[in-house]
């Protein structure tokens, strides 16, 4: 597991007295609720595989809505995506300020401007062991998601399952607006860092946050503390080298080198960044690296998996 930095002494919040209903749609947005239209995505299964993809731990915001398939907010926009039997996807906007605006989020979200067919080809032609698996994974896509969410959502997920990681995103995601309601779960805009920064840790550890509510009011401090605001900050760390955007999360509290891993493969368009757990490890030493068998992992091991991972 990654090693937890302390954070500086909390800041003194205004409490939430007590906590107000969620923040009602924007009138002017485009809601459709009859009847549903979906659209085709001219996506392939084998170029998106939704249940390959959204109940995998890159997020914990997109929900089951049906047999096949998942709902979820991007920004302002409410979509859910589902297979039509052929495997092929199409997606339908529930809530959204402009639809048009609404596709194009959900385009770059899904890093649509890769091909996972071509990566695959490549990925079996170079490791024996991938070509075995490949047909059990073919649509299996990383997500590009904002990196304020994908900062917040893995600061919960230190010593966690994924249940209470999902209860806890859940709540902070209520303090953002409310977009709508999908076969009985609601959603949410993820809320501002301004609106987080109102929330005290009191608050978050009677939420059942724990030990984590400390790292992510300290977290909120520091980006709020950011010359350039803290959500320009973190989308600057997509044009730094892989190490250096490594160097520059673990700076906030709370995160050290697998939680800054996962945000910069699944926000920060670092798709060679390997997040090394126990289980990472274990296929490590079985098939790349088995003179390291019985050995402990360590952070300079880390590096050395993300390595053999990457050639």
């Amino acid at each position: 597991m990654q090693s937890l930095k302390n954070s500086p002494s909390p800041l003194k919040r205004p409490r939430l007295t007590p906590q107000p209903p969620p923040t009602p749609p924007n009138p002017q947005t485009l809601t459709t609720n009859k009847p549903s239209k979906w659209t085709p995505l001219n996506l392939t299964q084998s170029e998106l595989s939704l249940p390959l993809t959204f109940p995998t731990g890159q997020t914990f915001r997109w929900k089951k809505t049906g047999p096949l398939q998942y709902t979820g907010p991007i920004g302002p926009h409410l979509i859910s995506l589902k297979h039509l039997q052929n495997g092929d996807v199409c997606y339908h906007i529930h809530t959204s300020p402009s639809e048009p605006a609404a596709k194009s989020a959900l385009l770059d979200f899904l890093n649509m401007g890769i091909s996972l067919g071509e990566l695959w080809e490549g990925f079996s032609a170079s490791d024996c062991r991938f070509a075995e698996l490949a047909k059990y994974l073919a649509g299996a896509r990383v997500l590009r998601q904002d990196p304020v969410e994908c900062l917040l959502q893995f600061l919960c997920s230190s010593n966690n399952n994924i249940a209470r990681i999902t209860k806890m995103v859940d709540f902070l995601a209520s303090l953002g607006s409310h977009l709508g309601n999908v076969e009985g779960f609601e959603f949410h805009e993820f809320p501002s860092l301004e609106r987080l920064s109102l929330v005290s840790e009191v608050e978050l550890r009677n939420a059942g946050f724990g030990y984590r509510a400390k790292y992510i009011t300290g977290t909120v401090d520091v980006l709020q503390s950011k010359h350039s605001g803290g959500a320009e900050w973190l989308l600057s760390l997509r044009k730094l080298d892989l190490q250096e955007a490594i160097d520059a999360l673990c700076t906030l509290p709370g995160v050290g080198p697998k939680v800054a891993a996962c945000i910069a493969l699944f926000s920060l368009d670092q798709h060679h960044a390997i997040p090394v757990d126990t289980h990472v490890w274990k296929i490590a030493t079985r098939y790349l690296l088995p003179e390291l068998a019985g050995v402990r992992l360590t952070p300079k091991l880390c590096s050395r998996v993300a390595e053999a991972f990457c050639e």
